[in-house]
């Protein structure tokens, strides 16, 4: 069953109601839909330097949120198995929230990834599979911010925060241009890192679906599903690209 809101998150940033999420959401399918005809007469932005900046941030924020959780974890003690949300306004409790917000905040910011690709005319990098990535990302993570921060949330949030910090240190490679190509010959291996990401996610929530644990069974069903949609059509781009 999905649980009440939590009190302790409603009054944060974006989190007391669905609409700014979804003003948000409304706003990057716009961008989406018009910035190429808005653009279609000028040449593409260079951007190298704002990049550069963006994909550095994005690195530092997601280290931040990693280590957030880790320590959180490592010093309440948290189970990998079955740990339930710790709905008190405890330390430890008030510290994994707003972890989670912190990793719902970057989701927000991730949307300027598509923006970039628009402006530098790279429309062929905005496929359905980095729409709908990006798009229900934020509001999963919205949904989890309000109901569970916490709790089995945390290895979701903590594997993924490591896997971005690593691909947008890729991007920030990728960045500086021609010259650093030589350099990026591990992109590949990035793609097979969100795989089993996935799958590692997927066999957590069913684990936690089947066993007695006092997580919202509706999460982890919810959580499951989605990231099957993902492995598919991440493997999907896997044979296409490589």
């Amino acid at each position: 069953v999905f649980c009440l809101p939590d009190p302790r998150t409603a009054p944060w940033p974006l989190v007391r109601s669905p609409v700014p999420v979804a003003l948000l959401f409304v706003s990057y399918l716009a961008a989406l839909a018009l910035g190429p005809l808005a653009l279609r007469r000028r040449r593409p932005l260079e951007l190298r330097g704002l990049l550069l900046a963006y994909n550095l941030a994005t690195v530092a924020l997601s280290g931040y949120v990693f280590h957030e959780f880790l320590v959180t974890s490592v010093l309440g003690n948290y189970s990998y198995l079955c740990q339930p949300v710790d709905y008190s306004r405890s330390e430890l409790g008030m510290r994994m929230a707003r972890a989670c917000w912190w990793f719902f905040f970057s989701k927000v910011t991730e949307l300027l990834d598509t923006v970039f690709f628009i402006l530098r005319k790279k429309q062929e990098q905005v496929t359905f599979l980095h729409v709908y990535h990006h798009g229900s990302m934020l509001f999963n993570w919205w949904a989890g911010v309000k109901y569970v921060p916490g709790g089995q949330a945390f290895f979701i949030g903590m594997l993924n925060s490591f896997v971005h910090m690593l691909m947008y240190g890729y991007y920030a490679l990728a960045s500086l241009g021609p010259r650093m190509r030589r350099y990026l010959w591990w992109k590949r291996y990035l793609t097979l890192l969100q795989l089993c990401q996935f799958v590692a996610i997927a066999a957590h929530s069913c684990y936690n679906l089947f066993a007695e644990c006092p997580f919202p069974d509706g999460f982890n069903a919810a959580v499951v599903l989605y990231v099957l949609s993902l492995v598919a059509l991440f493997l999907r781009f896997y044979r296409r690209a490589y």
